[in-house]
């Protein structure tokens, strides 16, 4: 069984912990243990019976009514409202989702994924339920990780999921433009990289991907025997402010002739000039747009 804080309930569900303290106490919808300090506890059923509650508030139906209803009831009307309103299958998904992690549920982790790439294909299944899954958990924005052993398990699978998809495509010509993608030095979070590695390689280049955790004197060592026709990265970890700097100066004092795209949450706390062969994508779409490898329009 495992254990979460009120913090971590209103970051999964989107409800205002206060909102969450006066449901409780008006209407019963929870009883949380207690710590010794008298913090709330939920365990896993809490959290999946407040999501479910959650995406009916959301969707017009009143509390009052909600805390009516029976827990076979909310879930079954949940399913219901999927039906009725596909512009929230999204959102389904992705609660659908989060339970499967919380419960370790490997196989229903996947069925609900092969589920959203038959319906929408494997590049929007990325776009529009995976990232705001990821998003959700706080795996790809948060610093701090609400539940990390749940975010690690769910991440292992869609990396997975990536890495077959990668290998489906076709070789692309030797002639090709020539990507190397990597991660820095205390950057763990492949996904991103991944999906940019997809990307690209469905759009006909040629992808080098080095993965995570490597120090810039190992890219330099290949740069130097192979061509590279451009540089990649993607920054989600919190690193201390002259860390930051200092890599964003060191790429383009090693890589001076060759261009270096960043991207991730973390870009926008880089506090020094970039280099001349250094730019930044603060968005997704200049995310795709550069991958896609069409003329950046960047955002202001």
């Amino acid at each position: 069984m495992n254990s979460f804080t009120i913090k971590d309930i209103e970051s999964l569900t989107g409800i205002k912990a206060h909102t969450i303290r006066i449901w409780e106490q008006r209407y019963n919808v929870l009883r949380p243990k207690r710590k010794d300090t008298n913090h709330r506890v939920y365990d896993n059923g809490d959290l999946k019976h407040i999501m479910r509650i959650a995406y009916l508030y959301r969707h017009g139906y009143k509390i009052s009514k909600i805390v009516g209803m029976s827990e076979e009831e909310i879930r079954q009307l949940s399913l219901e409202e999927t039906g009725h309103k596909g512009n929230h299958l999204h959102q389904v998904y992705i609660n659908q989702l989060v339970e499967a992690m919380i419960d370790f549920d490997q196989i229903r982790f996947e069925k609900i994924f092969h589920n959203v790439l038959l319906r929408m294909g494997f590049e929007q299944c990325i776009l529009k339920v995976i990232y705001p899954y990821l998003e959700r958990i706080g795996l790809l924005w948060l610093v701090d990780c609400v539940i990390p052993a749940q975010e690690h398990f769910a991440a292992n699978i869609i990396r997975k999921k990536l890495m077959v998809a990668i290998d489906g495509l076709d070789i692309p010509q030797s002639s090709t433009e020539c990507f190397m993608v990597f991660l820095p030095e205390g950057e763990w979070h492949e996904i991103p990289l991944l999906f940019m590695q997809y990307l690209l390689k469905k759009n006909g280049c040629t992808v080098v991907n080095f993965g995570a955790n490597v120090p810039l004197e190992d890219l330099c060592f290949y740069t130097d025997r192979k061509q590279v026709d451009q540089i990649y990265t993607h920054i989600i970890t919190n690193f201390p402010q002259r860390a930051l700097d200092n890599f964003v100066k060191d790429l383009g004092r090693l890589f001076p002739t060759i261009p270096v795209t960043i991207s991730g949450p973390q870009i926008a706390r880089i506090s020094v000039p970039l280099p001349e062969n250094v730019k930044t994508l603060l968005s997704m779409d200049e995310v795709l747009q550069y991958a896609r490898r069409m003329p950046v329009t960047t955002s202001s």
